[in-house]
């Protein structure tokens, strides 16, 4: 993963955690991310992206995820999604919220029936 997509990929999963609130399961489950990709920094441009302003956090992010994740291949975008919704599976659950969030994004990467059928799986 480039330095570029590390970004995107956390943002992702950052915006969808803020989504409703971000707590200590969801920020522990970041910090993990971000050691395993080796993307501490990229993690820290994420947090200051949502920060600088938290109300329109998602619209902004989702306008800079469609020029990153929105030109990768198909099977790519899905994956982050992928990779989005387990995360959301490993604190034990998913709020509405953040499944509207993710779907909105699929529908942007045009990946929303195949990310509907992998949830469903």
């Amino acid at each position: 993963m480039t330095s570029e997509e590390k970004k995107a990929f956390l943002l992702l999963k950052s915006v969808i955690f803020h989504y409703h609130g971000l707590d200590e399961d969801e920020q522990k489950i970041l910090d993990e991310t971000a050691r395993k990709y080796n993307a501490e920094e990229e993690l820290k441009w994420a947090n200051e992206f949502i920060a600088n302003d938290y109300i329109s956090a998602f619209e902004r992010a989702r306008e800079y995820l469609n020029k990153i994740i929105g030109r990768l291949d198909k099977d790519k975008r899905l994956s982050y999604l992928d990779m989005v919704w387990r995360a959301n599976n490993q604190k034990g659950y998913i709020t509405e919220m953040e499944a509207t969030a993710m779907l909105k994004l699929a529908k942007d990467w045009n990946i929303e029936d195949e990310l509907i059928d992998m949830v469903k799986r």
